[in-house]
């Protein structure tokens, strides 16, 4: 069901090109990004991931909405710049519901345009690359927005990281018994696991998943030392998934290097924290056209495929990465980019996918159990 009421609205891309429509959640103008995501489910999750920050996300799934909105699915208080969709529903059908999405749009401050042609434009998005891009529901000129685009810095070089990261650090230790039997075949201890997680952007169903498997997890902001690290006394640290140019975060990367130097603890990254792993070791990354974004890319290396979640526009030059220090252990078979990383000798891993399938599919939650072995084997 379309909404009723429509209002003009507009999308102004930094190539000149116009998409005129109809705008719903909050009236104003997003200025970010233009990219695009084709998972067919997850709205919710996908609008509320926090390495989506700073974009204005076009869902290539041509109607959204119709389950409306749950309380427990968000990522984080985080959201998009903007959306755009072909069709939006302002009739929510679902069991979990408990709200309109266009109502939860509007609570959000979030900015929506419908009614466009999303296929033209993901088309110029891929022949063109991501590009920013300005949507709006107020009376301004296209001269205008094309100015407003012009001011506004492109995705290099912007370290993000410290716009969504923890201020102050918080601890989750709800323990479930998901994988008692992990635990039971390696020690008799009733110790729960101490995870210091490292807060780039980190996504609440990657916390659930660490607690699910019995540990305890210590979120900590994106700017904390070695010291800090340390003095926790964690079984196992990981670094987080977020959003922006991995290469800005100088922090992470020298953390990172520190950490990979000393070389006893269990490390483990998902995302922009699998791209800080890289730099640290050597390598380098760059700006991928118009990234990886859905819930169907295939990973895998020797004849093992996993179907897997993603969200990245930068990704790690394979050619950079020092041969005798790291292994490449998947890549993204759609492109060959590089998908997973071990460092040789020692119980560090990193994966550029999201196995917490937040939304997506649950091929790569061996991951968490992986990490959580790891860590047990050193208990």
């Amino acid at each position: 069901m379309i909404n009723p009421y429509k209002k003009n609205a507009k999308l102004v891309l930094s190539n000149g090109i116009v998409f005129p429509g109809f705008s719903f959640g909050v009236s104003g103008t997003a200025i970010g990004e233009i990219v695009f995501n084709t998972g067919m489910t997850g709205y919710q999750e996908v609008i509320t991931d926090p390495s989506y920050y700073g974009q204005i996300l076009t869902f290539t799934y041509p109607e959204i909405g119709n389950t409306g909105i749950n309380l427990e699915d968000s990522e984080s208080n985080i959201n998009v710049k903007g959306i755009i969709v072909r069709n939006f529903s302002s009739n929510n059908s679902n069991w979990r519901s408990k709200k309109n999405f266009n109502q939860w749009l509007i609570e959000k401050n979030i900015i929506g345009l419908y009614g466009i042609d999303t296929r033209a434009l993901v088309k110029i998005l891929r022949s063109s690359g991501a590009m920013n891009g300005v949507i709006t529901s107020l009376e301004k000129t296209n001269e205008s927005c094309l100015k407003i685009i012009h001011d506004i810095p492109n995705m290099e070089g912007l370290n993000l990281s410290k716009l969504v990261s923890t201020k102050q650090q918080y601890l989750l230790q709800n323990h479930t018994q998901t994988n008692f039997d992990l635990r039971e075949r390696y020690t008799k201890s009733s110790k729960k696991l101490k995870i210091v997680a490292i807060d780039f952007g980190i996504k609440n169903s990657i916390l659930n998943r660490f607690v699910s498997h019995g540990c305890e997890v210590l979120v900590l902001p994106y700017r904390s030392s070695l010291k800090d690290v340390l003095s926790n006394k964690p079984d196992g640290i990981f670094f987080s998934n977020g959003p922006g140019d991995p290469s800005s975060v100088s922090e992470g990367i020298d953390l990172a290097k520190s950490l990979i130097e000393y070389g006893e603890i269990p490390m483990f990254g998902i995302c922009l924290g699998h791209q800080i792993f890289g730099l640290a070791l050597g390598g380098t990354t760059y700006k991928l056209p118009f990234g990886h974004r859905g819930l169907n890319h295939p990973c895998g290396e020797n004849n093992k495929i996993e179907i897997t979640s993603q969200n990245h526009g930068f990704t790690i030059d394979p050619n950079s990465l020092p041969n005798d220090i790291v292994r490449i252990t998947h890549y993204n078979l759609n492109d060959k980019t590089v998908a997973g990383l071990e460092v040789n000798n020692k119980p560090i891993f990193s994966v550029q996918y999201h196995p917490e399938a937040g939304p997506g599919p649950h091929d790569s939650d061996y991951l968490f159990k992986k990490f959580v072995s790891l860590m047990l084997e050193r208990c």
